[in-house]
């Protein structure tokens, strides 16, 4: 069993019970120090006073300012920062901005507290610690043969805007001509047989957002 009687660590939610529940985990897992934050500008002052943690357990959703912000500018501090998140969102465009930004463990609050002390240990073996239901979410939007290129994924954006061939055009800078050849290569790559199908198994694979969680 991994000795983590050495390790301080920061768990950032705003929800008290989140917070008390992951400290009882951690503290009958052995771990030396738990200090909890109900915002990320109060975990943000601490280590601006000298705090020093060796893992950051963190929620997307906080009060003061967005999770993923706070990776960022962890990251931007250390960038051998521990970052463990610990959130109730699965969708797969989230999952991305996670691993694009080498967070260290994602797993879900719908899992057992043990799985946070699974992915301390992985993670202080060096390797990352995705839970089974990441792996899932990740493998079926990856079993794809073609991913949209970047100038197609501005196009799906201005589409599912709904503007026309013209206007997408017109803000791209681009010829019609061009813009339809994008969209047929989205409706190809995506399968889709029209424009609703299109947004739908875009947001599915995680290339939109859905509207009600765009920010």
């Amino acid at each position: 069993m991994t000795d983590l009687s050495h390790i301080r660590t920061a768990v950032v939610d705003d929800h008290a019970l989140i917070r008390e529940g992951i400290n009882t985990v951690l503290a009958g897992g052995g771990v030396g120090q738990v200090v909890r934050f109900a915002s990320a500008t109060a975990l943000l002052e601490a280590i601006e006073s000298g705090d020093v943690f060796d893992f950051y357990i963190i929620d997307l959703e906080l009060p003061d300012i967005d999770g993923v912000e706070l990776i960022d500018t962890i990251r931007a501090r250390s960038r051998d920062a521990r970052i463990i998140v610990c959130t109730i969102h699965d969708e797969i465009w989230t999952l991305r901005k996670l691993i694009s930004r080498d967070v260290n463990a994602i797993i879900y609050k719908s899992g057992t507290g043990e799985e946070i002390l699974t992915a301390m240990a992985e993670i202080l073996s060096g390797r990352r610690y995705f839970c089974d239901t990441v792996h899932k979410a990740l493998h079926m939007a990856n079993d794809r043969s073609a991913h949209p290129s970047s100038r197609e994924l501005e196009v799906l954006d201005h589409i599912a805007e709904g503007k026309t061939t013209r206007e997408i055009a017109a803000d791209m800078f681009v010829s019609d001509n061009t813009v339809e050849s994008h969209r047929k290569s989205l409706f190809a790559k995506l399968r889709a047989s029209n424009v609703a199908d299109l947004i739908v198994k875009a947001i599915t694979l995680g290339y939109l957002r859905r509207p009600s969680q765009k920010r």
